[in-house]
């Protein structure tokens, strides 16, 4: 498979495969990406920032990322598109350069989701948590549909919500075993009293 060509986003954030992330735009080099995107319904690439900051001089990002695709854009305030996107596949970046506006741009080769596998019993902890949070929640949460009972779908949603660090839950991003994931999850559930160990 050849590499693909997306802009990258470096965010202090971690866009996971089904997460959903809004953004607020405002920089004129991203308001270029988002209308390149929306052209030819392309992704973009989200990336943790590894140095620098969100806005200004161009950040260095990780070097595993997610691609985000866009579901809803809107402007309700001049020079500030608001999007809806929701991750789709990792990535890991090969080589990247960055324009004279700033705008990164990466090729990438895409990471294989990982297979699928359902939650085994002694991980139940984890799949219970969401469902509460899912139910506690009067509005969306998570992007449909819900799948409670796949290790995957479980790890990813557990990481977006719980209170670890952004250099952890990149960790988690890049590790590519699903039970392994809900592994040092259920740990840190059990540390903060969360499961029953």
């Amino acid at each position: 498979m050849k590499p693909l060509r997306v802009p990258i986003f470096p965010l202090n954030t971690v866009l996971f495969p089904g997460g959903l992330l809004p953004l607020r735009v405002f920089e004129a080099r991203y308001m270029d990406m988002t209308r390149e995107c929306l052209k030819h319904d392309a992704p973009f690439g989200v990336c943790l920032i590894h140095q620098g900051s969100e806005v200004g001089a161009p950040a260095i990002p990780e070097g595993v990322g997610c691609l985000a695709k866009i579901r809803e854009c809107d402007m309700q305030q001049q020079g500030i598109l608001n999007l809806k996107t929701l991750g789709s596949q990792r990535f890991r970046i090969l080589e990247r350069e960055t324009s004279t506006q700033g705008l990164i741009s990466a090729d990438v080769e895409l990471i294989p989701p990982d297979a699928s596998v359902a939650v085994p019993e002694k991980f139940a902890a984890c799949s219970k948590l969401l469902e509460m949070v899912v139910a506690d929640q009067g509005k969306p949460v998570f992007a449909e549909p819900h799948a409670f009972d796949d290790a995957t779908w479980v790890g990813y949603r557990l990481t977006e919500i719980l209170p670890v660090p952004m250099v952890a839950k990149q960790k988690l991003l890049e590790l590519s075993d699903s039970l392994g994931r809900l592994a040092i999850l259920q740990r840190f559930l059990e540390s903060r009293g969360l499961a029953a160990t």
